[in-house]
């Protein structure tokens, strides 16, 4: 089980950046060790929600794991996309006849 999710988390990162033939050897490398981290903390987040708590060690080793996650993440290109909230014209125009 633990491999296959590596595998769908890997396949998943390779995908963001654009495909097998879009991604180097070295961002390939980058994304399976992102996978193998990103199922690592599934599975603490599994064993915190089933102990209804986190121990501090447990919580003190996903901390640092996710900030590493992060890193490699920023590494092959994580950015922050702004989320387009404009209306629509059609969403405008409906609102202004309710409110007018």
């Amino acid at each position: 089980m633990w491999a296959r999710r590596l595998r769908d988390v890997l396949n998943a990162l390779v995908t963001d950046l654009g495909g097998e033939c879009a991604v180097s050897e070295a961002e390939r490398s980058i994304c399976r060790r992102a996978a193998t981290l990103t199922t690592e903390m599934e599975r603490l987040e599994t064993k915190f929600a089933l102990a209804g708590e986190a121990d501090p060690a447990d919580l003190d080793l996903y901390q640092r794991t996710a900030g590493t996650l992060r890193r490699l993440l920023e590494s092959v290109g994580l950015k922050r996309r702004p989320k387009d909230v404009t209306p629509t014209l059609a969403e405008y125009v409906a609102k202004r006849g309710d409110g007018a």
